[in-house]
């Protein structure tokens, strides 16, 4: 991945504009130049971490950082508001909660793309972000897919909700299987991160909860694949009705 280390290399990348996917700070750093910093980044609304020195060191493989570093972006992300104010007969969004894989992310984005969502929602935090990594999984499709990171998910599904979306969660536990959901109109389809799955307080906010079927003693799919089954489920039934009509 690609870390700029040091005060002078992330400021310079911050006064420049360049997108950002966070910057983190060793817990202690204080004075005039670390709050100047931090103001600027939250102006650009790049995401702040304040990380042990240790755990700075394991994730740049060096101990020569200053104390401070950033991760470059494949991209800048988007706000929510702009994703629901592209809104369009029938709106797609899907979201994220909690993937820590780049190539799961990667591969959604794709999957997500070719199945005519308008955007991917991702949280700032406890999730990886428009990494370069991502960007090759995704096989190009990151530039094309317009990508929000929000600070809270659950806040974020609420605003969803306000504006129209009925939020549909992928758990395996559900009693409703996916073919059963209905995805005509605004539907956010919400998908857990790779060993939790939804956490609790995501769950509450769905609409509904649906599952994929499995046989055999593996009773859940890769996040990746399972975003593949449910957003063609979605193309399915809107085609369907697009020929009825």
């Amino acid at each position: 991945m690609n870390w700029l280390t040091g005060f002078h290399a992330v400021e310079e990348a911050l006064a420049a504009g360049r997108a950002l996917d966070r910057i983190v700070i060793a817990r202690g750093r204080h004075g005039e130049r670390v709050e100047a910093l931090v103001q600027l980044a939250r102006s650009k609304s790049v995401p702040v971490r304040f990380e042990d020195r240790l755990q700075i060191d394991r994730l740049l493989g060096t101990g020569e950082h200053q104390g401070i570093a950033a991760l470059a972006a494949a991209k800048p992300a988007l706000e929510l508001e702009d994703l629901l104010a592209a809104k369009t007969a029938q709106g797609l969004l899907v979201l994220l909660d909690g993937i820590e894989d780049p190539h799961n992310l990667g591969a959604i984005v794709r999957t997500a793309l070719a199945a005519g969502a308008n955007g991917v929602v991702i949280p700032e935090r406890r999730a990886v972000g428009l990494t370069d990594t991502v960007e090759r999984a995704s096989a190009g499709a990151l530039a094309h897919l317009p990508v929000a990171r929000v600070k809270n998910l659950v806040r974020a599904m609420e605003e969803m909700k306000e504006s129209g979306y009925w939020l549909i969660g992928l758990d395996e536990r559900a009693e409703k299987k996916y073919t059963e959901a209905d995805f005509s109109g605004h539907i956010g389809v919400v998908l857990g991160s790779e060993g939790e799955g939804l956490h609790e307080l995501t769950r509450k906010r769905c609409d509904f909860l649906v599952s994929i079927p499995a046989a055999g003693p593996v009773r859940s799919l890769n996040v990746s694949v399972a975003a593949g089954v449910v957003l063609f489920e979605v193309v399915r039934q809107r085609q369907q009705r697009k020929t009825r009509t």
